[in-house]
């Protein structure tokens, strides 16, 4: 293998570190598996109906870029129900990940800065290195909260776009309405994109899900299904905002994922049709019961959203506290991946009752180790 071969850019994205703990795991006999970001639960039976008829029907090749006619017709009614009087455009992506490098690959010019929040999702800062961009990191420890005040403080000439993703992987927090309202109006005052990743919208436990869309149409939101129906795997995602920004995405995507995966589409509008209520109901008992088996014993937020719980490491580092879990036979991720600080673990609740119980009991158990 000849190094010359390699693109300088590739030297700015790592392996990430949720891989690294897979690998570790597969040396692991019958491991208490607490790292991995995916539903536990089936996919339900009309969708994969759905997903069968279509491909019987022979729904199998291309289809339009942009998606399918009678999916982005619905999401846009349900998105004219939720933003009335916005002009907003939709176009469906294959996996919100496709969906945000779109948004990115279209909006950045190499050395524009992008503001978002440390914790972060992991896949941020190495879009960001595709794209050309700089990454300009807020630190939102301990509470995981929008401080408006330090994301005008770090607005420059350069500041291109802001990245908030509520409720949030790592941390499982869920903004403000006010703190987005304020972030909205603030990227509308400086004329820069706001982009909001809306993936866990659907597991917000506490109050009624919020979106910066709700005051700006000028905001750029990414989404999908994946989480919502357990399918994670068939990469449906899908974006809206602006006309012209989606103009552009289209036209990415037409050269580079060509299209959404075209059974899934067919799917979406049965996925659209299913109540989610009760998937939703037993995560937010999962996260109750996480909550209680550790609250005596762990520095942590209370996860309002998705299914994430993100504690502070009770001794050592987070990297060092994983090490010795994943010694436990526990699979969890070390805050660093997701953070310049290494001080938090990542525990994924997105398991069955009997497997969450196994993995607090190994928790409470290293916690008193030392």
């Amino acid at each position: 293998m000849n190094e010359h071969w390699i693109a300088e850019r590739m030297h700015g994205i790592e392996v990430s570190g949720i891989r690294k703990v897979f690998d570790l795991g597969a040396k692991l006999k019958d491991p208490v598996n607490l790292s991995i970001g995916q539903p536990h639960f089936p996919v339900p039976e009309p969708i994969k109906a759905a997903a069968k008829k279509a491909i019987d029907d022979d729904k199998n090749g291309y289809t339009v870029t942009q998606g399918i006619a009678p999916l982005r017709e619905r999401l846009l009614a349900d998105l004219s129900t939720l933003y009335p009087g916005q002009d907003r455009s939709v176009m469906i992506t294959s996996g919100t990940s496709g969906g945000l490098v779109l948004a990115l690959m279209c909006t950045i010019n190499p050395g524009d800065e992008v503001i978002f929040f440390d914790p972060y999702f992991v896949m941020y800062p190495n879009f960001l290195t595709l794209a050309g961009g700089k990454a300009v990191v807020i630190d939102t420890h301990p509470d995981f909260q929008i401080d408006i005040a330090k994301v005008q403080a770090a607005i420059t000439p350069r500041t291109k776009a802001i990245i908030v993703n509520s409720p949030g992987n790592p941390t499982g927090v869920v903004a403000s309405r006010e703190s987005l309202r304020a972030l909205a109006a603030l990227a509308k005052e400086k004329n820069i994109l706001l982009i909001s990743d809306e993936i866990y919208h659907a597991f917000a436990y506490d109050a009624p899900f919020a979106s910066p869309a709700e005051f700006s149409e000028d905001v750029l939101v990414i989404d999908g299904m994946g989480k919502t129906y357990g399918i994670t795997g068939w990469r449906f995602g899908f974006a809206h905002g602006p006309k012209r920004i989606i103009e552009e995405m289209t036209k990415l995507q037409q050269f580079t994922y060509v299209c959404a995966p075209s059974v899934v589409q067919y799917a979406g509008l049965a996925m659209l049709d299913y109540d989610v209520a009760g998937i939703v109901a037993d995560y937010r008992q999962k996260r109750d019961r996480i909550v209680a088996g550790l609250k005596d014993l762990y520095d942590f937020n209370v996860p309002g959203g998705a299914f994430y719980l993100y504690a502070k490491a009770p001794w050592g580092t987070g990297t060092e506290f994983v090490t010795e879990a994943i010694r436990n036979n526990l699979l969890i991720i070390p805050g660093c991946t997701f953070s310049k600080r290494d001080t938090h673990f990542r525990v994924s609740y997105a398991v069955s009752d009997a497997q969450l119980d196994r993995g607090i009991e190994i928790l409470r158990s290293i916690a008193r180790a030392r």
